[in-house]
């Protein structure tokens, strides 16, 4: 099996099991309701084969990338016909039915939720510390983010198939539908002077990361019960995303097991 790679701008190459190239064969992955995670079209397609495509779109979600047919040709050899779709490897869950089933299992659930986490490797590692320390879901915005590829899943160490991710439009609406539900929002940012050790993890949590750019967007933390940091001493103040996830989903378990 071919290896995943990642270029100079540590983008995604994908595995040849994690496409399907081809009009036709994208459409009936489309009428099969086959979990797509993007589909590429080349800019300026032939006009016939693009309204065939479209028709077999209306009304779906799916996360459509217009590329120019360079980009095509470096995925895949053959006739892409100037469609190829990137397939995801898992089924995706929905979190208002993960957490709401949940609560009414006397359960109290742990949440974690990634804001524009981009890096499949981060993701990966992400994942893997999560399954460990007890979260059951991982939301992810449908658009802008890493998603559950075969490159991913590799680097969870298979914990990718284990721990329910689930894609949402709207990260903002909903971090607040669970909010409602009962569950604290803990946004750990370097915006916010409070140190993670003195919140209060106990209980019914859903934790925010931001990206590896530029952290945690400000409506997010607006909508946080709480913003907290990670306590550091070194000059570079700076830390992984995978590496800051893991602590503070450590720090949830501390205090739980106390």
């Amino acid at each position: 099996m071919e290896q995943s790679k990642y270029d100079g701008k540590r983008t995604y190459k994908p595995l040849k099991d994690d496409y399907i190239f081809g009009v036709r064969s994208v459409i009936e992955a489309i009428k099969a309701d086959r979990v797509l995670n993007k589909i590429f079209i080349q800019k300026g397609m032939q006009k016939d084969l693009f309204v065939e495509l479209k028709e077999a779109l209306a009304g779906e979600s799916h996360q459509l990338q217009f590329v120019p047919v360079e980009k095509l040709d470096s995925i895949t050899d053959q006739n892409h016909q100037g469609v190829i779709a990137l397939v995801s490897p898992v089924e995706y869950g929905n979190i208002e039915e993960i957490v709401e089933g949940l609560i009414e299992e006397g359960k109290k659930p742990f949440i974690l939720a990634l804001d524009r986490v981009t890096d499949v490797r981060n993701f990966g590692a992400i994942a893997r510390t999560a399954e460990c320390e007890g979260v059951d879901a991982i939301l992810i915005p449908s658009k802008g983010s890493a998603q559950v590829t075969s490159d991913a899943i590799k680097t969870s160490a298979g914990a990718l198939n284990r721990i329910k991710v689930c894609k949402t439009d709207s990260l903002k609406d909903s971090l607040f539908y669970i909010q409602q539900c009962g569950v604290r929002i803990v946004a750990c940012t370097e915006k916010s002077n409070f140190p993670l050790h003195q919140v209060n993890m106990k209980g019914a949590v859903a934790v925010i990361m931001g990206s590896e750019q530029d952290g945690i967007t400000s409506d997010l933390i607006n909508l946080a019960d709480v913003a907290c940091k990670i306590p550091m001493r070194g000059e570079i103040a700076s830390l992984n995303v995978s590496v800051s996830a893991g602590i503070v989903m450590y720090e949830k378990l501390r205090q739980e097991i106390e």
